[in-house]
């Protein structure tokens, strides 16, 4: 995909939905890369003995996992020039059928620097599993008339 330009971009523009299906395997792969090694993301039982309905998935993951539809929208993953959410519920992830995560995103604010703040909705199991998820996402050039671009937004080349 193309990075959109600016004045190609308003705001209520949606970013195309995710949806990604974790299972444990997905939990172990990501606890061995990330070296957390938390039982509560591997251990069922450990898992439900202090208190969570199941295993659940690292909020790290979820959080990176939830960029996706923002960097993918982009078509650069540096574009993206801040991100921050907050954890409001875990992802828990069924030894049976693991779990759903869905994204979507719509473009809240167009800057004149040329950048967008751009607002995730993310749940699983009916769920938002992450609260004030926001990015801020510098866009291309403007195309100008003769088919090349125009300056350039914010002062970056």
């Amino acid at each position: 995909m193309s990075r959109p330009a600016v004045g190609q971009v308003a705001v209520g523009d949606a970013l195309p939905p995710l949806s990604v299906h974790l299972s444990r395997a997905d939990l172990v792969q990501y606890a061995g890369a990330s070296g957390d090694l938390n039982p509560i993301h591997w251990d069922e039982h450990f898992a439900r003995s202090v208190g969570l309905p199941d295993v659940i998935a690292h909020g790290m993951l979820t959080m990176g996992l939830a960029v996706r539809a923002v960097t993918s929208w982009a078509g650069d993953p540096g574009a993206v020039v801040d991100y921050r959410t907050r954890f409001t519920r875990p992802v828990a992830v069924a030894h049976d059928g693991g779990a759903d995560v869905e994204v979507t995103g719509v473009v809240a604010q167009v800057h004149d620097d040329g950048t967008v703040r751009v607002d995730l909705t993310v749940t699983s199991a009916g769920a938002k599993v992450l609260g004030a998820a926001r990015a801020v996402v510098r866009l291309a050039p403007a195309p100008s008339a003769e088919g090349g671009v125009q300056g350039s937004p914010g002062g970056v080349a």
